[in-house]
């Protein structure tokens, strides 16, 4: 009866183990820990998608019910998906107040910008790169963004010129932030999601206020399509106009092309 017993429970705790072994390994499991420790420590992560692509559905979820928006992107093309067309296009609640960050497409004196490092990052690790394409993208992104927030005046673009680390998507309760792989593209980094009144949050919204603030005002010269943009700090990068945005032609020079461009303060409990 003693080795019946013995071997019993040898066996239950063979199987214990082998079951605890194959949580604690589960990236479900490991993510769930990951979430209750951060909400110990004031992180305040909610989830955590290993592949960016895999937070859509929560995104397009938080956008239906956000009050406030702001995007900081590598690249963009999120915008342009089915997740952002309630946003330009009016149906349902649409935010009160967007403002957008992209890559500035221009390069600097010394002939070098982030956006650049980054291209070369993606051309080592992607076949289908080539010079100038990140540069396109971005500037093909914007394009549409012009036109799909014309006559928006709660709608703001910029641009920045920072190391292209992360994408920040926050609202006025959530944040996603995706931390870039070196290498690789931003939809095979993983992405977390935290909430509002939590360390990751507060420091997500820093970084874009920061941004923001020494970002450059889009103008005429962004507006023209396949043609060579001058370099910041240039005379044709300054220009003669004080107003973000000469009128391009008759068609669209009321309302301007991207509105909303004023540099107003935002209010206290927008970033």
């Amino acid at each position: 009866m003693t080795e019946f017993m013995l071997g019993v429970t040898s066996s239950l705790a063979a199987t214990a183990a082998t079951v605890g072994l194959g949580w604690l390994t589960s990236w479900r499991i490991r993510r769930r820990l990951l979430v209750a420790l951060s909400r110990l420590t004031g992180l305040g992560v909610l989830r955590i998608h290993r592949h960016q692509d895999d937070a859509r559905g929560d995104l397009a979820e938080e956008l239906k019910r956000a009050r406030w928006l702001r995007v900081m992107v590598g690249r963009g093309n999120e915008l342009t998906r089915d997740g952002f067309v309630p946003v330009w296009s009016g149906e349902g609640r649409s935010p009160d107040s967007v403002r957008i960050l992209l890559p500035d497409p221009r390069t600097s004196e010394e002939g070098r910008s982030w956006l650049e490092r980054r291209e070369r990052e993606l051309l080592a690790a992607d076949p289908g790169f080539h010079r100038g394409l990140l540069r396109e993208q971005v500037l093909a992104n914007f394009h549409y963004l012009a036109e799909a927030t014309k006559g928006s005046s709660g709608t703001e673009i910029r641009f920045y010129d920072l190391p292209n680390l992360y994408r920040i998507i926050a609202t006025d309760n959530t944040v996603f932030l995706t931390l870039y792989r070196n290498g690789a593209h931003g939809r095979h980094s993983p992405c977390i999601v935290a909430h509002r009144s939590s360390r990751l949050y507060d420091f997500a919204l820093r970084i874009f206020a920061t941004a923001w603030e020494s970002g450059r005002t889009p103008d005429q010269a962004d507006l023209l399509p396949h043609r060579g943009l001058p370099r910041i700090g240039s005379e044709d990068h300054r220009g003669g106009s004080d107003h973000p945005f000469p009128p391009l032609s008759p068609r669209s020079a009321s309302p301007s092309p991207v509105p909303g461009n004023t540099g107003a303060p935002a209010s206290e409990d927008q970033p």
